[in-house]
């Protein structure tokens, strides 16, 4: 469970530690769990290329979506790499899967993404400060795409 910054087991939440905090507080549908992972000032785009900027936008456009159509969603992330830039940054890939529920006005459906976050740390603690979801697609047809 997410405690703030803290991990499952109560240390703070390290880089590879990010996905899975990223997809409890999603499915705990916890968007101030969700916005403890931001820095105050950092960058969100969504699938669909909706940039926000800061913590109070990235949990509002949470708030949004898991009030309405992914309000019975889940999410399931798996660390793809980790790549330091320096002592305090740090990029992360993941996979993310949004399995959307009967909410969602297409009905129950899976969604592929590929997130890359930039995690910095400040006062020992790493946050999210810029992330991007790329939906899976056919870059010939558009059509979603799932990953095996």
């Amino acid at each position: 469970m997410i405690d703030g910054l803290m991990g499952e087991k109560g240390d703070p939440i390290q880089p590879q530690d990010m996905p899975k905090a990223f997809e409890t507080a999603w499915n705990n549908h916890d968007v101030e769990a969700l916005g403890a992972l931001f820095h105050a000032d950092a960058t969100f785009v969504n699938r669909f290329g909706r940039y926000v900027r800061g913590v109070g936008d990235i949990i509002e456009l949470h708030r949004t979506v898991h009030a309405t159509i992914y309000r019975d969603s889940t999410l399931e992330n798996e660390l793809i790499d980790l790549t330091p830039i320096g002592e305090d940054a740090t990029v992360v890939h993941f996979w993310s899967r949004l399995a959307a529920g009967t909410a969602h006005p297409a009905g129950p459906h899976v969604v592929d993404t590929l997130i890359l976050a930039v995690l910095a740390r400040q006062d020992m603690m790493w946050r999210i400060q810029a992330l991007e979801n790329v939906a899976l697609t056919d870059p010939r047809s558009g059509e979603a795409v799932l990953r095996y």
